[in-house]
């Protein structure tokens, strides 16, 4: 389906927390509890693909223990939450229409602050797209939608794990890899290892 490249998935950052948030997020949920997940979109985006990225990362999570809901940053101002993370998209959500050029780096961050991972990610959205589109061939564009929402649920997945677990280390294997191709962003199938589920339905 796609060519091989290798993307960096996730970088952590050392900063302070926005103030919008401060004291307002409390730590990831518990196992078996409901965890809400707010999108924050910064530019355009396909509701195709952001659909198929809340099923990918769902269906990652299955059996973790960890049940997802997703809401919108203006749904979330409206509403009293108390388990959430916050997922920012930066740029453009939507696949290129013609290659462009960009630089490899981390497809997505996660704040952490003294030491401990926060509940806060960024996603570029530009560099996701263009990384995704240059692993594409022409057969593929009928369904670039459904494939960057594919790849973006995959990262959301990862990112996921460092905000629930707070771990800085990635694993060998699975969606929690620090590097993953092309391929393995859009392609088949893509879980959690063994481990990252324990982790995740084990934590305190």
């Amino acid at each position: 389906m796609c060519r091989a490249g290798v993307g960096s998935l996730s970088a952590l950052l050392f900063t302070a927390l926005p103030a919008v948030f401060a004291g307002s997020v409390k730590p990831a949920a518990k196992p078996t509890t409901d965890l809400t997940v707010i999108l924050d979109f910064k530019g355009p985006h396909s509701p195709k693909s952001v659909a198929a990225m809340e099923r990918e990362t769902q269906a990652i999570f299955k059996g973790t223990g960890v049940r997802l809901e997703w809401r919108s940053l203006n749904e979330a101002s409206s509403s009293s939450i108390t388990d959430l993370v916050v997922v920012s998209f930066n740029g453009s959500c939507e696949l290129p229409h013609a290659p462009l050029d960009f630089e490899l780096g981390p497809l997505a961050s996660t704040y952490e602050t003294d030491g401990q991972v926060q509940p806060f990610s960024e996603v570029s959205c530009d560099r996701v797209g263009a990384f995704v589109r240059s692993g594409l061939r022409s057969g593929d564009f009928a369904q670039s939608d459904s494939l960057l929402g594919r790849a973006l649920g995959r990262i959301v997945a990862h990112e996921l794990v460092h905000m629930l677990t707070g771990a800085t280390q990635h694993s060998d294997e699975g969606v929690f890899k620090s590097g993953l191709t092309v391929e393995q962003l859009v392609a088949g199938q893509l879980l959690l290892s063994p481990g990252d589920i324990e982790r995740l339905r084990s934590r305190p």
